[in-house]
């Protein structure tokens, strides 16, 4: 047990250390897609210890992509779970720093969680699964909230099943606090995953109800009453925001962006139904099998024998439905995303990796006498070896390679405004001519703050009645015009 923990630990390290390799050279710890650039300036706004700041004179030349203007007031549509977690970044000028942490602590929770309810041995073997694979990477190097979430879906697990299922060492009170706690939490960052992630534990709430004695039923309304009374945060959230408890921000943005079925959810004809969360899902399994693993479209390979292995084990259930319930949650939303894998399933990505670890230990004779377990084992290490070599020496790197200056940002885009020149033209209102797609303005955002004070502040809108209202709202800066296919070029005027 100490040998594993110490395994456990360095896989945790590695964790550390593969996720910020990725944030640094992939990624260049730069927002890249319009969720980040939205989380980025919620969580400044929330590092000065506010929930809003005041709309510009006009909001639209001064957009930030999923950042609402509402009756005078300016505040992205996310919950606030993850970018209250990405301001303690902020706070300690380590931005980038703050999912390759939460990565290696979701590592080192997935050998505990592995340990708890198979072997050390799978623990261990999911672990380094988890390590090596691309989705884990891509998702953990950037900037988005996920492996938050894993993080709590891990310890919500963990936490539920040291309450109702294992021996204990630390009272089962103070295990039910942290379940409640995490599982509240969760509904802050992501509500419908949340949904997701809960079902099973909310069935298996109700057979506790219908079968266990008073102290685990007290047990079970002591989880619950945490985690809602977390959760109506989010109420008094929207309210502070909005002035209504029940305005969801996602529809002041979009009015269709909305979790259900008909007419007025989504954007396909007719609006969101089952067929359409059917092809969503669909979509995003055949396109994510690859990243789950990076054994191409074999990802699934030692699933059948893990489901195999864990027949009898009653707690591998439970655990390895958490990706399930959530795949069946998201057939209520509208859309899906692949950009990088199939990322609104991540939180469930635990049960992808314990089973898949415990079925190659099953294929490897694991349990079986020695003799037998010889053969097997040369057989399913060999096979597990170059699967992941695969994916190490071929398929990663390829993965990785593509998602650099994904969408067209990379951080040269900004190198132009910290020359010498730039900084002579400061304060500036920099109006930004878009030449190819809106992210020749979104690579910008990342040199402004939240509350439009920065050296730079970056305009959209090129009429000559935009540049004149902007002068007059601005009259202390520079309007300067830019063209990105003329870096190092800044021109007072509008000709080019």
């Amino acid at each position: 047990m100490a040998r594993t923990g110490r395994i456990a630990l360095l896989l945790g390290l590695l964790a550390i250390a593969a996720a910020y390799l990725v944030a640094e050279r992939v990624f260049e710890r730069i927002p890249h897609i319009e969720d980040e650039m939205a989380f980025v300036w919620q969580a400044q706004v929330y590092a000065r210890g506010q929930l809003t700041v005041a709309s510009p004179a006009h909001p639209k030349n001064l957009m930030t992509p999923f950042v609402v203007d509402y009756h005078g007031q300016r505040f992205a549509k996310y919950p606030p779970g993850w970018p209250v977690v990405l301001a303690f970044g902020y706070l300690l000028g380590a931005r980038a720093w703050v999912n390759p942490l939460l990565a290696g602590l979701a590592v080192w929770l997935t050998c505990r969680l592995g340990q708890k309810v198979f072997t050390p041995a799978v623990g261990l073997l999911a672990a380094f699964l988890t390590l090596i694979s691309p989705f884990f990477l891509m998702l953990s190097g950037s900037l988005l909230s996920h492996t938050w979430s894993l993080v709590l879906s891990l310890t919500l697990t963990l936490a539920w099943l040291d309450t109702f299922v294992y021996e204990r060492r630390v009272p089962r009170w103070l295990t039910a606090l942290v379940a409640g706690l995490t599982l509240g939490l969760l509904a802050l960052t992501r509500p419908l995953t949340t949904l997701g992630v809960a079902l099973p534990f909310f069935i298996h709430g109700l057979i506790l109800l219908r079968r266990g004695g008073w102290d685990v039923r007290r047990l079970v309304f002591f989880v619950s009453a945490v985690s809602l009374l977390v959760s109506a945060i989010f109420l008094l959230w929207q309210y502070a925001l909005t002035g209504e408890s029940l305005t969801n921000p996602y529809t002041l943005w979009w009015s269709y962006d909305k979790v259900g079925f008909g007419p007025t959810f989504g954007r396909q004809d007719g609006g969101h139904n089952p067929f359409w969360g059917w092809i969503s899902l669909k979509k995003a399994i055949t396109t994510g099998w690859k990243d789950f693993f990076g054994w191409g479209n074999f990802s699934w390979l030692f699933l059948p024998f893990g489901l195999w292995a864990v027949r009898f084990n009653r707690p591998a259930w439970l655990v390895g439905s958490v990706f399930v319930s959530l795949a069946g949650a998201y057939l209520l939303y509208w859309t899906s995303s692949t950009t990088f894998g199939p990322r609104y399933y991540f939180e469930g990505f635990f049960s992808l990796t314990l089973l898949s670890a415990a079925g190659c230990l099953w294929l490897a004779g694991w349990s079986k006498t020695r003799g037998w377990r010889n053969i097997r084992f040369l057989i399913a290490t060999g096979l597990l070896a170059f699967l992941a070599g695969y994916n190490l020496f071929a398929y990663l790197p390829t993965r990785l390679a593509g998602m650099r200056g994904l969408y067209g940002v990379e951080r040269a885009d900004l190198l132009p405004f910290f020359s010498e020149e730039a900084k002579a033209l400061t304060p500036a209102i920099v109006v930004v001519h878009i030449q190819d797609t809106w992210t020749d303005y979104g690579a910008l955002l990342d040199l402004q703050d939240s509350w439009l004070t920065s050296p730079f502040i970056f305009a959209l809108g090129q009429s000559a009645a935009t540049s004149a209202a902007l002068r007059a709202d601005y009259p202390d800066r520079r309007l300067i015009h830019y063209y990105p296919d003329e870096p190092y070029t800044f021109y007072e005027n509008r000709g080019r």
